[in-house]
């Protein structure tokens, strides 16, 4: 890694805004350390699912299926054994999971392992599949995943899904797997690695003209998505503390699919604007749905409202900007730059 100016100053920004959060439980609510959280994992989610589909081209609808099995193995990676036990109560849990318990970072790791082995085997044969039909199958496949997990009561304890998750997805602790996910891909691509993948995101036929093995891309970036899925997935169950299969159901990916493509396609730091933009809206418009006292008279809260507004206000931010806030750009510090030096100069003026 060369150390230049962008590089050094990339490196100060993550460790001041890391200092900054490790003092924010002094001055923020639980409510907002709650929705910073959700903001982190978000961004992971984002940025999982835009190497699949912003950067290598595949239109992969199955992302909430990787997202419920790094939950769930984390789940079961970090719960006592006395609470299996007692929680259990359809089908006693089976052995190994029954005595398993690892350290969180470990529940994690392992949460993305298991989402990307599991992602080789859906790879396999749907990737030969294109556009809409690949969408259509991954969504197949979710919806398996979603059905085994209700039916593998011994282990996932079915519909009744897991509580009291321990909480070990601190603010700090999801900025950490956040960073690391951006870190990993943007050195993966904006490498030759990420060179083959918009070659083929572009014009598969010319990429396999090239000599390029286009099936093997697609599964290993395929892959990695799901890993990372998975590790957002094990973040989400334990800032949650509960999970259940109707969490893990097509809406999830809808929400992640917007991140992406509310940020821009091909952008990593489109997919964290996206993510933080879409996140705290859809929290902000929750008063639409709770009573509002105007003095004279009390509003009724009108439910389902909110979805309604930000549908609006999505629909406008795609009429007026279609690729996306970024579009396929990167936010870099001599665009920072630039942007300052072009608001002074019209300040000056």
């Amino acid at each position: 890694m060369r150390f230049d100016r962008n590089t050094l100053l990339s490196i100060a920004a993550m460790l001041l805004f890391g200092v900054v959060l490790w003092q924010a439980e002094a001055f923020l609510g639980d409510y907002q350390i709650y929705i910073a959280k959700l903001i982190f994992i978000n961004i992971i989610l984002a940025l999982s699912l835009n190497l699949i589909y912003g950067f290598t081209g595949l239109f992969s609808l199955g992302h909430a299926g990787f997202i419920a099995i790094g939950a769930y193995v984390s789940a079961l990676c970090i719960l006592p054994p006395a609470q299996k036990e007692i929680m259990w109560i359809l089908e006693p849990i089976i052995w190994p999971f029954s005595d398993l318990l690892t350290p969180f970072w470990v529940s994690v790791l392992g949460g993305g392992l298991f989402a990307g082995i599991f992602a080789i085997f859906i790879a396999v044969p749907v990737l030969r599949l294109g556009d809409d039909y690949l969408g259509m199958a991954t969504l197949a496949f979710a919806e398996i995943i979603r059905v085994l997990i209700v039916n593998a009561t011994p282990i996932t304890n079915g519909s009744l899904g897991i509580k009291g998750i321990p909480g070990h997805a601190t603010l700090l602790v999801c900025y950490g797997w956040a960073l690391f996910t951006l870190i990993v891909l943007a050195r993966l691509c904006y490498s030759n690695f990420g060179n083959v993948l918009r070659c083929i995101r572009d014009n598969e036929i010319a990429a396999s003209v090239m000599g390029i093995n286009v099936f093997q891309y697609k599964v290993l970036s395929f892959c990695i998505g799901a890993f990372f899925a998975g590790i957002g997935g094990a973040l989400l169950g334990s800032h949650l503390s509960t999970i259940d299969p109707k969490m893990f159901n097509f809406l999830l990916t809808f929400n992640v699919l917007m991140f992406v493509v509310a940020g821009g396609l091909g952008s990593l730091t489109g997919s964290i604007l996206g993510a933080t933009v879409i996140t705290i809206l859809l929290e902000w418009l929750r008063f639409l749905e709770e009573p509002m006292d105007l003095g004279i008279v009390e509003l009724p809260g009108i439910p389902g409202m909110r979805m309604v507004v930000f549908s609006v206000v999505l629909l406008a931010i795609i009429l007026k900007r279609r690729e996306g806030i970024m579009g396929t750009r990167e936010l870099t510090w001599n665009r920072i730059f630039a942007f300052f030096r072009r608001g002074a100069g019209r300040s000056n003026a």
